[in-house]
C-alpha cells in the first residue's frame, strides 16, 4: 500500500500503455498523421491510455450527448464517440479547419463521423449560442487554458445533473506548483483549478493522468 501516487518513468509508463486496451490502426495512424503534419503541435494530442480511459468513461456514464471544446485533430473526439451510442450525439468545437480536416478524414475511417457535429468558430460563442438548460452528459475541456474558468462558467449550467466533465492538462507539466512560472497558460490553469475548488456545483478530483486530467461530477 502506498499514499501517494507513484512516478511515471518512460519505462513505467510504456509499460501502463502496453497493459491497457491495444490501439488499433485508426489512433496509431492518426496519432502519427499528427505528428507528422504539426509536429510542433503533437503534444496537444492526448495519449493513448486517456483515450482509452475516455471511451471507457463514455460507456461506463451512459451519455448520449457530449461536448468538446478543442478537438485539434480528432483523437479525443474519436474516443468520445466511440463511447457513445449509435444514436448518442457529439458536438465538437474549435477554431481550425486546417487541423479539424484532418480529423473529419478519421472519424469517417472510424465509422463514428454521424455521431460529430464539428462546429468551428470560438467556443465561447459557440456553447453561449446554445440554449441555457441542462443537455449534456459529457464535456471534454482541452483548448486554450486562459479560458478555462469561462468555458467551465458555461458548461456546468448546460450538463444534466450526474453529468461528467473533463479539463485536461490540469498539471500544466508540474508547472502549477512553480511560482516562478508566470505564463499566461499555467496561471490560466491555477485559476481554473482554484475555481473548482470552490464550486458546490460539481464533485472533483485531479487525476495524475497525462498532464492531469480533472475528472468531475455534477450535483
Amino acid at each position: 500500500m502506498t499514499r501517494t501516487t507513484e512516478s511515471i518513468t518512460p519505462e513505467l509508463y510504456a509499460y501502463l500503455v502496453a497493459q491497457g486496451e491495444p490501439v488499433d490502426a485508426v489512433l496509431t495512424d492518426l496519432a502519427e498523421e499528427t505528428a507528422r503534419l504539426f509536429p510542433d503541435r503533437k503534444g496537444m494530442q492526448i495519449g493513448p491510455e486517456q483515450g482509452t480511459f475516455t471511451t471507457l468513461l463514455t460507456r461506463i456514464s451512459g451519455a448520449r450527448d457530449a461536448v468538446e471544446i478543442g478537438t485539434f485533430t480528432g483523437y479525443s473526439s474519436l474516443c468520445i464517440a466511440r463511447g457513445l451510442p449509435e444514436d448518442g450525439r457529439l458536438l465538437a468545437l474549435d477554431i481550425s479547419e486546417e487541423w479539424t480536416s484532418v480529423a473529419r478524414r478519421y472519424w469517417e475511417r472510424a465509422g463514428v463521423a454521424d455521431r460529430i457535429t464539428l462546429e468551428l468558430g470560438p467556443a465561447l460563442d459557440s456553447l453561449r449560442a446554445l440554449p441555457q438548460e441542462p443537455q449534456f452528459d459529457l464535456a471534454f475541456v482541452d483548448a486554450d487554458k486562459e479560458g478555462y474558468v469561462s468555458y467551465w462558467e458555461e458548461l456546468v449550467p448546460r450538463m444534466r445533473p450526474g453529468g461528467v466533465l473533463l479539463a485536461d492538462n490540469t498539471l500544466s507539466h508540474g508547472r502549477v506548483v512553480k511560482e516562478s512560472e508566470t505564463s499566461p497558460a499555467v496561471q490560466g490553469i491555477r485559476d481554473f483549478n482554484a475555481h473548482l475548488l470552490g464550486d458546490d456545483r460539481v464533485t472533483q478530483v485531479l487525476l495524475p493522468i497525462g498532464d492531469g486530467l480533472t475528472l468531475a461530477l455534477k450535483n
